[in-house]
């Protein structure tokens, strides 16, 4: 194990009706708040006036930036900057899934500093300081709500990258699961999907003596093999999405990661392939991940085999580490197949046309990967098993 620092000053507001929280949290700060959100889900479900009418009791003066992506644009985050300089913001309240917390983090950032936001997020510069800001989750999947990481898109550059900042923590995030009924099928398992790679991308590395550490990932990743057909077939079930919101949090706020520096290529050449084809993020995960795991088997088989075993049940008897762990490469695939995830790239209409244009953008900064460094080539054969 290496040494490790773990600090996270999220508070995590957590279970049924608690909404109301809003109105101590945010007096804190100011009164005058900027509303962020997406697609209008929130309007259907009557999220929105449930938030509105907190802020309302408050006093509070509501700026509202609607509309973010999916795939969350360097674009929408500008507009959310400059309504938060215009307006002298006290606070911005994210009311989503990950990208709308994701863009709300550039928007903090981005509204203490003088220049172009995008420079943050190719670091050509640092924040010095943010605005504050909280977040009411809709969706189970990318941890957001409970780190400092952010992905952005730059579309007019066919560019996205991950960034992040120890002052984009939220100063809280409350997690009612009642709020993820209205989370449709597909982007319920796209979420699943999503915190199942955010724990793999943790449990591949090449430090000794992490026993604990990959007891806690695997059993986040047992819990939503349990529990995701489940959720599936009962999609307002209360405890199936406690579960799974959980999961997701856990999944990605640090707790699973101290002592070693997990891997992240995979989310590496996704961002590069959803820069060029906005696809749903963890759709495109689900497609990578397994041949990523193929590609790299043979740099540590034992690992692969441990987690064939202890996650997915593989009998490791008669057979090598590599025939196990590759058993449960295949296992892996079954299941994301059996819940409805996409297999091939070609699910989305990619073939080999812009093979090249990803695999540079993935190589934008040089060779990555902490479990095994891949270059042009790797990424390439990634990219070719994936059509």
């Amino acid at each position: 194990m290496q040494s490790f620092t773990y600090w996270n000053p999220t508070k995590l507001i957590f279970g049924k009706d608690q909404l109301e929280q809003l109105k101590t949290e945010i007096p804190q700060y100011g009164k005058k708040v900027l509303l962020v959100y997406g697609g209008g889900s929130i309007k259907r479900s009557g999220l929105y006036e449930q938030v509105l009418n907190q802020l309302k009791e408050i006093g509070a003066e509501v700026f509202e930036l609607p509309g973010v992506e999916p795939n969350p644009r360097i674009t929408t985050a500008r507009k959310g900057i400059e309504i938060c300089k215009n307006e002298g913001i006290d606070f911005i309240l994210a009311v989503g899934g990950g990208s709308v917390i994701d863009c709300t983090k550039l928007i903090a950032a981005g509204a203490k500093y003088d220049g172009d936001a995008w420079d943050l997020v190719i670091k050509k510069a640092f924040a010095a300081e943010a605005l504050p800001f909280g977040t009411v989750l809709t969706l189970a999947a990318t941890g957001s709500e409970m780190n400092s990481g952010s992905v952005i898109t730059n579309w007019e550059t066919q560019e996205k990258y991950g960034w992040g900042s120890p002052l984009t923590f939220p100063k809280f995030s409350i997690l009612d699961p009642v709020n993820t009924f209205t989370v449709p099928k597909d982007h319920t398992i796209y979420g699943m999907v999503d915190m199942m790679t955010h724990v793999f991308e943790q449990y591949f590395h090449q430090v000794e003596n992490t026993p604990l550490q990959d007891r806690m990932c695997e059993g986040v990743l047992t819990t939503v093999i349990e529990t995701a057909p489940k959720l599936i077939n009962d999609l307002e079930n209360y405890e199936y999405r406690e579960t799974i919101l959980y999961n997701g949090t856990i999944a990605l706020n640090g707790m699973l990661q101290m002592g070693y520096r997990g891997d992240w290529a995979t989310h590496n050449i996704e961002h590069a392939v959803s820069a060029v084809y906005d696809i749903p993020h963890a759709g495109g995960l689900a497609i990578l991940f397994p041949n990523w795991m193929k590609h790299n088997l043979k740099e540590n088989p034992a690992r692969f085999k441990q987690l064939a075993v202890r996650v997915f049940g593989v009998d490791p008897a008669g057979k090598s580490d590599e025939e196990a762990g590759l058993e449960g490469i295949d296992k892996l695939r079954e299941f994301w197949s059996s819940l409805g995830a996409p297999t091939r790239l070609a699910d989305y209409q990619i073939d080999d046309s812009n093979l090249d244009l990803m695999a540079d953008k993935a190589m934008a900064n040089g060779e990555f990967g902490n479990f095994k460094k891949l270059n042009k080539e790797d990424v390439l054969a990634i990219l070719r098993a994936s059509l």
